[in-house]
């Protein structure tokens, strides 16, 4: 580990900076500016739009119609243009609503400043600064512990080791590690751009995923295509240019060729898709921080749940008090003391201050903070008595059979129980507390429809199993006998295998939190992973999804991908709904982009050998691509369809893509053949050619767009008269011949008559019999 600088001037801790004196800091841009944001800049939002390889190929076959004089073919860059616009448009509404969010959000610290305790938040932090931490913080920026009560962090996000590291004062504290026990004061040396984390750009809120699995599968078509549009391209403008000796000629077919090779729009579509999803989820007050994360929450197979505060409201209460050698009020007051000399706000803490019993009366010379891997907290007066409060399984030696048996009927009857002891220094039990949560009201609701999707759901706590199973079942998980008590287990145990028989786990340490998720992934399985306090972050960082419940941990936040700030967990089947529709409706809109690649692909191949030119021009396709490709993909891409993925994009999509690609290329190579052979025009030729095109991407639209509900169908239909107008008054506009041309109106109508028969029967035998069976993965 890298050592930071120490302080130039010791600010004291009563009065912290003066007004001045930080001013003078942001003056010397000495500011904690934080370097990551949760959404990217509108002007990278811009460039990414537009600064691609197909829009540059686009303009550069633009520059080169445009030097034919072929003006009208130039229309092929409207749907280029309106998907830039659209897809920006989209995405930048979805960034600003999601930045307003997040800065509602925003995460806010403790600093003594002219002698006040202020809430300030982190990007107005300034070196020098006095902040103080406490469990379940994240670090804000580099510093020096000025005091500390016990405090311990984890700096697993910079070292990669999850040990609890012990800090007193004058140690070094890091960005970007978190607070996992007691409470310090630190002294700001390194902020903003100077931290270590940024530097080495590494934060606990690191996006997992960069690219979703969509994204991954559409980037390796383009991948393919970019080593294929340009060498055909070239050969097959060469190939026209030595047959016709027609440079301008040659140029149009070429860039009808290419323009079609082009899934313009699929990747914009698929970034729009995610960005919308952001945006309605913004809207229920879950904060997205990852947006890849949506389409991964929608692949999970098993969903690991964290009892308190997830399962339950995490509004504990003291039910009971049983004391043992003493009184309950005395043990109360231990625990009362316990509180306030840790200082903890976790959910047990202010459940034991609810009892508004007097402290014990003794003066406390050190404190043992609360840690999620020890399971108790307490403190030693200064006659070295021992007190601690805690999970009765990690501190009592030798429980009794009548402690044993009482703290067994209060765990199946669902309660946590909390022990209190003395050492001093043989080990005294003085009492038990049986405290109780409740379930939240919809979690049974939630959980149900979770299991009926096929999701799997298993609970991963630190508290007894046998509690834990008891909450699993009032909240309609179904378990029986099947939970473990990870305590009891040796360090030799087959994670991979115990996964795979238990739900549930109790007495979990925050490390096999984390193992255990491994394991199941290791097991081939998507696990997400929900959680609210310090002792989840390890595990959340594990999972493929983790969802935070907001306002009790900020390392917990900064770590998951979604933070419901609603603490609304029935937000859980909203949030599976919303990825399910972006990967439901990009598969299926994928394939209308993919028909023209692999039609224009093999077409070209096709003319090249043959020697003659590309049979239609990129004006005649332009207003076809629109009616059945652009304008249907971005309605369709918002349509709600909520069935779980089946995994299978690549077979979803040429199921449809290859049956219609192989009906093109069928019906042009017949055309380009009859049309030889009865010595048709090239505008007839290439009419009936797009004219084919256009009836088969409308086979393929009312395929993919099953249920025709009412909205559909009028979509359709207005689109097919649009299509139909065009081939009847585009002469000047598009370059195609009219319809209504009687000497080949038979050919017209025989193509519609046939259109449809050939591309059922080309999707029953090649989509479904043959190419089924085949791996596309």
């Amino acid at each position: 580990m890298v050592k930071i600088k120490k302080p130039s001037n010791y600010t004291s801790l009563d009065t912290g900076l003066t007004s001045q004196q930080v001013d003078s800091q942001i003056a010397k841009g000495l500011t904690n500016i934080q370097i990551k944001k949760l959404s990217r800049p509108i002007p990278k939002i811009l460039a990414d739009n537009l600064f691609t390889l197909f829009n540059f190929l686009n303009l550069v076959i633009a520059i080169l119609i445009f030097w034919t004089g072929s003006y009208r073919n130039l229309f092929f860059l409207g749907p280029v243009i309106a998907n830039i616009i659209i897809g920006s448009y989209q995405e930048i509404r979805a960034k600003l609503t999601v930045d307003k969010i997040s800065l509602v959000n925003a995460t806010s610290f403790k600093v003594i400043r002219d002698g006040k305790e202020r809430d300030i938040d982190i990007a107005d932090l300034v070196e020098d600064d006095i902040v103080k931490i406490k469990r379940g913080d994240t670090i804000p920026a580099d510093g020096i512990v000025r005091y500390s009560n016990g405090l311990q962090t984890n700096e697993s996000s910079i070292t990669g080791e999850a040990d609890t590291i012990v800090k007193a004062t004058e140690d070094e504290v890091f960005s970007g590690s978190f607070v996992v026990a007691g409470q310090a004061q630190i002294q700001l040396t390194q902020v903003g751009k100077e931290s270590f984390v940024s530097k080495i750009s590494s934060a606990v809120g690191k996006e997992k995923r960069s690219v979703s699995v969509l994204m991954k599968i559409i980037n390796n078509i383009i991948k393919i295509l970019t080593y294929t549009i340009i060498p055909i391209g070239l050969l097959l403008f060469f190939r026209s240019f030595l047959k016709n000796g027609d440079v301008a000629k040659s140029i149009l077919g070429t860039s009808a060729s290419v323009i079609g090779m082009i899934p313009e729009g699929l990747v914009l579509l698929t970034s729009v898709a995610l960005a919308t999803g952001a945006y309605n989820l913004s809207k229920r007050r879950i904060l997205v921080r990852s947006l890849s994360a949506i389409e991964t929450l929608a692949r999970v197979d098993v969903l690991c749940l964290d009892k308190t505060g997830t399962i339950t409201t995490g509004k504990l209460t003291v039910k009971k008090t049983i004391a043992y050698q003493t009184s309950v009020q005395n043990v109360q007051s231990i625990a009362q003391k316990i509180v306030e000399a840790t200082n903890e706000t976790n959910a047990t803490a202010l459940a034991v201050r609810a009892l508004n019993s007097p402290a014990l009366a003794k003066d406390v010379k050190e404190v043992i903070p609360f840690s999620s891997e020890t399971k108790y907290s307490g403190f030693k007066a200064t006659d070295d008595t021992k007190f601690i409060m805690g999970a009765p399984e990690f501190i009592i030696h030798n429980p009794s059979a009548e402690v044993d048996q009482t703290i067994q009927e209060a765990a199946k009857n669902g309660f946590r129980v909390i022990a209190i002891l003395k050492e001093n220094p043989e080990q005294t039990l003085l009492g038990l507390l049986l405290i109780s949560d409740e379930v939240r009201k919809q979690a049974p609701d939630t959980f149900n429809y979770l299991n009926n999707q096929g999701i799997d759901l298993k609970i991963i706590s630190g508290d007894n199993p046998v509690t834990v199973a008891n909450v699993a079942a009032q909240a309609g998980i179904s378990s029986g006998k099947n939970y473990i008590d990870m305590n009891s287990l040796d360090d030799n145990v087959d994670y991979h295998e115990l996964v795979k028989d238990y739900k549930i786990f109790g007495r979990v340490r925050p490390s096999q939190k984390a193992d255990l998720i491994k394991a199941m992934q290791d097991n081939g399985l998507t696990v997400g992973m929900t959680g609210d306090g310090v002792n989840d972050v390890l595990a959340m960082r594990q999972s493929d999804c983790s969802i935070a419940i907001a306002g009790e941990s900020d390392a917990a936040e900064a770590a998951a991908d979604f933070v419901l700030l609603n603490r609304n967990f029935d937000s859980m089947i909203f949030m599976l709904n919303e990825g399910r529709r972006v990967i439901n409706n990009v598969e299926r809109v994928a394939s209308l982009f993919l028909i023209k690649t692999i039609y224009s692909v093999v077409l070209s191949i096709f003319f090249i050998i043959l020697g003659t030119g590309y049979p239609f021009q990129p004006s005649q396709l332009t207003p076809i691509n629109a009616l059945t490709v652009g304008i249907p993909t971005f309605l369709l891409a918002l349509e709600p369809n909520y069935t779980p993925p089946a995994g299978r994009f690549m077979h979803n999509v040429m199921e449809i893509a290859l049956p219609a690609a192989i009906c093109n290329i069928l019906f042009i190579v017949t055309i380009s053949i009859l049309g030889n052979h009865l010595n048709f025009s090239y505008e007839t030729t290439s009419t009936l050619s797009v004219f084919t095109i256009g009836l088969i991407g409308f086979c393929a639209l009312v395929s993919i767009s099953n249920p025709l509900y009412i909205r559909k169908q009028v979509m359709i239909g207005i689109a097919f008269v649009l299509f139909i107008i065009t081939f009847i008054f585009g002469d000047s506009a598009f370059g195609l011949q009219s319809i209504l041309n009687w000497n080949y109106t038979y050919l017209y109508v025989a193509i519609m008559l046939t259109s449809w028969p050939l591309f059922m029967f080309m999707r029953e035998v090649l989509g479904r019999r043959i190419f089924s069976k085949i791996n596309w993965k």
